[in-house]
Formats: structure tokens, C-alpha cells, sequence
């Protein structure tokens, strides 16, 4: 529903002619490059390049603004802190706008996803071999795909549950390019206490599910991943 700015901090609704208050500036507010179809947004910041530790949001589009849904998450990032130019085998989690892959993975059962789910088994990969025609794609195959590719079934607890953030895979670019990396996912912690990851965003087991669970590929979520001060980028 389309709703008219006031100038008092208000919104008329068009439609019925009454007046509702305009949210509060938030982070979310302050993107301008997602696609006008999105309507849940989830917002990655750290304080700096160099940082392990980020504050993870998520926002939905009500009325013409941004309200939060959740209070902010603790995450981990990689060990290398955020890039601007993540490579393939650099503990970095790289920066940018990204989508969500169109299936969730998780070795344990499907925990109430509103998208697709594949539940690992033995022999599933994520290809992470710049070499092959399979580069950043999920596999199944009896033989390693070689490189840094990562056996899905074998990350306890981290793939407990997990989604695909689409960094160097379409639709981000068309075909993933060799060496740009792969293998980028929203996943659990690897320890009890968190800890760094080797490039992905992590989240504490409860954390991840509310979050999965609350994506809708309906509303065409991103997710936006940076430094706090460089928002205003995207």
C-alpha cells in the first residue's frame, strides 16, 4: 500500500485518508540500491574492515518504510574480517548486496523454512575447486571436487541449518569466476561460543532458525553485508 509523506512525521494513507506515524530512521532506511520488489531486508555491519564480530537486523517493508522485525543478532565473520575483493581460500566475508539462494541445506531436518530445503547427506559437496565447470554450486559426488570444495555433511554443528548467500553466483553475476570465491552462507556457529568463520556469517543455533524461518522468497529478501559506515553505499 502506497502511503503519502507528511511533514510532520507522519504518513496519510491515500486510501483511507488517515494519518500514521512514520517510523524512526534505521539502518535499513538508509539503503537505496535494492530492487523495488524486496520486502524483508537482513543487514550485516561490523565496525570496521578488521573486525570478527558484526550485529546482524532484519527489517521488512511496511507502508513505504523499513520496521525492524528482530532486536539485533551477535554474528561472527570471517577470520579476516570484511573485503571488498573477497578471493577464493582468504578468510574474508565479502562485502556487498546479495540474494538468497534458492534452496536452504541443513544435515539436520528441515526446521519450518518457507523455501525449498535439501537435507544433507554423505557425498554432498559445495564445490569450491576454481577449476571446475562446477565452481560455487552445490554436488553430489562420491569423489572430492577438489580445491578448498567443503563435504556439507561433515560441518557439525555449522551446517546444522544453513542458507546460500549468493555472492559470485548468479544472480549476482551470471557465472561464478574463477578464484572470486565461494561457498558464502548464512550458518550456525561452529563452537558454542562462536568464533570466527573462514568467510561466511555465523549465528547461535536459535538466532539462525528464527532468521531462516522468517525469510520469504515471496518478498525477494537481500541481504546486505559491509562496514557500518559504508550503508550508504547500497
Amino acid at each position: 500500500m502506497q502511503t503519502t509523506p507528511g511533514t510532520d512525521g507522519r504518513d496519510t494513507d491515500p486510501a483511507t485518508g488517515r494519518e500514521r506515524p512514520v517510523p524512526p530512521p534505521n539502518r535499513a532506511s538508509r539503503l537505496t540500491t535494492l530492487p523495488a520488489a524486496t520486502r524483508q531486508v537482513v543487514i550485516v555491519t561490523g565496525t570496521g574492515y578488521s573486525t570478527t564480530y558484526a550485529t546482524l537486523e532484519t527489517f521488512h517493508r511496511a507502508g513505504g518504510h523499513w520496521v525492524p522485525v528482530s532486536a539485533p543478532l551477535p554474528a561472527r565473520l570471517g577470520a579476516k574480517g570484511f573485503s571488498d575483493h573477497h578471493t577464493e581460500g582468504v578468510a574474508t566475508t565479502p562485502t556487498g548486496v546479495y540474494s538468497f539462494g534458492p534452496t536452504m541445506y541443513g544435515i539436520a531436518a528441515d526446521p519450518g523454512v518457507r523455501f525449498p530445503y535439501h537435507r544433507v547427506v554423505t557425498n554432498d559437496w559445495w564445490n569450491e575447486n576454481p577449476d571446475s565447470p562446477a565452481y560455487n554450486t552445490f554436488q553430489h559426488s562420491s569423489t572430492n571436487p577438489g580445491g578448498y570444495s567443503e563435504a556439507l555433511w561433515r560441518e557439525v554443528p555449522a551446517y546444522t541449518h544453513f542458507a546460500v548467500i549468493t555472492y559470485n553466483m548468479p544472480p549476482n553475476v551470471a557465472k561464478p569466476v574463477p578464484d572470486a570465491g565461494s561457498g558464502i552462507f548464512l550458518h550456525e556457529f561452529s563452537t558454542p561460543a562462536g568464533g570466527p568463520t573462514a568467510g561466511c556469517v555465523s549465528l547461535s543455533h536459535a538466532d539462525l532458525v528464527s532468521v531462516l524461518r522468517w525469510l520469504d522468497p515471496r518478498h525477494a529478501p537481500r541481504i546486505v553485508i559491509c562496514p557500518a559506515a559504508n550503508l550508504g553505499r547500497y
